[in-house]
């Protein structure tokens, strides 16, 4: 099974490259202590738009640099997208693989017992350019396996969704992800917790 120690040792274990439909090819990675400044160019390029939809604590070097020094040593799995002609970030993924019980208690309440051991929570985050174009379908496979090679068998939205962001609620139900409920966030915004079972039918 497959460990974020064991990632961090070595890291081409999750490498592959994705063709991408009348796009240019790109390579999924874990993110490397070297990828700071790139990061923070994807994280600066990030509209405004894009921000609403995001969880990052910041959008310039520093927050890149943050990012890049957790590797490995919290409960966090971070991979990229980048063109693979150019090495451009265009595209950022999260797992976290604790859960915080604020989630533990919503999802209780929704009559769902998440477990630390076989739940996880994910996240992904698109360059603008690269949006509306199908890469987070094809990506999602991906996505899966790494979950199901860590052990666990759902994941759970990290954040939710806004529940003002259509696109991305009909991609999740796309994908197989179901609605367990609302919740309001400290902005006041409205989200929506969403589950994944890799395994329906057990």
């Amino acid at each position: 099974m497959l460990s974020l120690a064991r990632i961090a040792e070595d890291p081409d274990s999750l490498r592959s490259r994705l063709e991408v439909p009348g796009g240019v090819p790109l390579v999924f990675r874990p993110l490397d202590r070297t990828d700071a400044e790139s990061l923070a160019r994807f994280l600066a390029g990030l509209s405004p738009e894009s921000r609403r939809f995001s969880t990052f604590d910041g959008y310039d070097l520093a927050a890149a640099q943050e990012l890049c020094a957790a590797i490995a040593r919290y409960d966090k799995l971070r991979l990229v997208l980048e063109e693979e002609a150019s090495a451009r970030i265009v595209g950022l993924l999260e797992f976290s693989l604790s859960l915080p019980e604020g989630d533990v208690e919503r999802y209780r309440k929704a009559g769902i017992h998440l477990d630390a051991e076989t739940d996880c929570r994910f996240g992904l985050t698109l360059a603008d350019d690269h949006q509306g174009k199908g890469l987070a379908t094809l990506v999602l496979p991906l996505v899966r396996d790494i979950a199901q090679r860590l052990g666990k068998r759902r994941i759970i939205l990290w954040g939710g969704v806004l529940a003002d962001n259509p696109r991305a609620i009909r991609y999740y139900e796309k994908n197989g992800f179901q609605r367990v409920g609302s919740f309001t966030g400290p902005d006041g915004r409205t989200s929506l917790d969403m589950i994944l079972d890799l395994a329906p039918g057990r």
